[in-house]
């Protein structure tokens, strides 16, 4: 069992930046690869970013690309969303997931998911 704790949510102005993080425990996060997904009102869940389990490899949405990274501290079992030049369109409450699938930008790849945290991006 891996149990996911997401932290660095909150409100911030276009043009702002936030660095989610999302802290594993139960077992070592190098197991696993490693996705953030979030969820709007009324939407569904998307997915916005993953990392391989070495961290050499990254997958983003085309939204964010350019604006946000995913990182990983396999030491210190966390991995970070830093989202810089946030638009009204990146609220939503974001999950971190942590899974063995192949395709990591779909969330059938992922078996354990937290809570979220929400982010509220002012005009």
């Amino acid at each position: 069992q891996v149990q996911l704790v997401e932290s660095g949510g909150g409100l911030v102005q276009a043009g702002g930046s936030l660095r989610l993080s999302c802290a594993a425990s139960g077992r070592t996060l190098s197991m696993y690869a490693m996705g953030w997904f979030r969820q709007a009102p009324g939407k569904e869940r998307e997915f916005v970013a993953a990392i391989r389990r070495s961290g050499g490899t990254t997958y983003y949405v085309d939204s964010v690309k350019g604006r946000f990274t995913i990182s990983r501290d396999n030491a210190k079992n966390t991995v970070y969303l830093q989202m810089n030049s946030l638009k009204p369109e990146d609220t939503a409450v974001y999950y971190c997931a942590a899974g063995r699938g192949l395709n990591i930008a779909t969330r059938s790849a992922y078996d354990y998911w937290g809570q979220g945290t929400q982010v509220t991006v002012s005009s």
